[in-house]
């Protein structure tokens, strides 16, 4: 597909063995409810530093702006636009304290394919993991700031208000598959082959938010949703920016160790940062050979919007 150029989809008709769920104004309603039930499930454990309730605030947290967007009766009016920006400011509040844990998750995996560990390793990890520990201190205080009572508030209006029809849920579904799905494409076929961590991450989040909306394009179908290549792509480039980001901390890490006058534990940083692009430059061959445009292609064709 040419750079530039947007795919045209089309929805064909459902098969005949297709089961939908009737229309019903209140689905909208008790879609929108579930989610934000299982992200409040999640807020308390999460304010205590809890590792994977601070990854599920982050999920769901995601999962309700989309469902906002596809399910709100009027998702361009003031409190759901409200609603997003708070769910926005959430994720990103319990995002630094998650970041950190990934990272030290991913330097231990290296640490850990090791015989021995010398001591600038364990130095190097012990600043990580303090650093997360300094990173939890201030995620807890960043989502106390929240205005979580207004955002929970603005969501059972929300629930309450949520009444458009089987019809303009698919409409709305329809346009992001079309806008979101021809966007990555674009993307993908502009980026080639080209390991640029940045345009990746830009890509990743609207694979996620594809993603995002298949699930309710299953739940509205009362069908299972077909997530598996969103997930994959998704994953892929997840685990190439999490080396990148690991790489520029221990570049940091060895930058300020030369200045401080410890040579040692500079070099061991930068070994380390080698490491990790090295293992950046893997992955990336590895993503390149499960061609994510397929993977894109897949996801939609799954859902039965062809690329004409």
């Amino acid at each position: 597909m040419p750079t530039g150029s947007s795919p045209s989809l089309s929805k064909p008709p459902l098969p005949e063995t297709t089961v939908r769920r009737p229309p019903s104004r209140r689905l909208a309603g008790v879609l929108l409810r579930q989610k934000s039930a299982t992200l409040f499930r999640h807020f308390p454990p999460a304010l205590t530093g809890d590792e994977e309730a601070l990854h599920q605030v982050r999920v769901w947290g995601r999962r309700l702006r989309v469902a906002v967007r596809l399910l709100a009766g009027k998702p361009d009016g003031r409190r759901a636009q409200r609603a997003e920006r708070s769910l926005s400011c959430l994720t990103r509040a319990a995002g630094g304290a998650r970041d950190l844990d990934v990272l030290l998750a991913t330097f231990d995996q290296r640490l850990g394919g090791l015989p021995a560990r010398t001591p600038e390793q364990r130095r190097l990890r012990h600043r990580l993991a303090a650093r997360r520990r300094r990173g939890r201190a201030r995620m807890v205080e960043a989502m106390l700031d929240q205005p979580v009572a207004r955002l929970r508030a603005d969501l059972a209006q929300l629930v309450a208000r949520a009444c458009p029809d089987l019809a303009t849920i698919d409409q709305r579904l329809h346009s992001t598959f079309a806008r979101e799905g021809g966007k990555l494409l674009d993307g993908l076929a502009a980026l080639g082959s080209l390991l640029d961590i940045v345009v990746l991450h830009a890509l990743r989040r609207r694979a996620r938010r594809l993603r995002y909306t298949v699930e309710i394009h299953g739940q509205i179908a009362g069908s299972l949703a077909a997530t598996k290549p969103w997930k994959e792509l998704q994953d892929r480039i997840g685990v190439l920016h999490d080396h990148h980001v690991l790489a520029e901390w221990l570049d940091g890490q060895a930058r300020a160790d030369a200045q401080r006058g410890h040579p040692a534990l500079a070099a061991a940083a930068a070994t380390e940062a080698a490491w990790a692009r090295q293992t950046m430059a893997r992955l990336h061959d590895e993503y390149l050979a499960s061609a994510p445009t397929a993977l894109v292609r897949a996801g939609l064709s799954a859902i039965g919007f062809a690329i004409e």
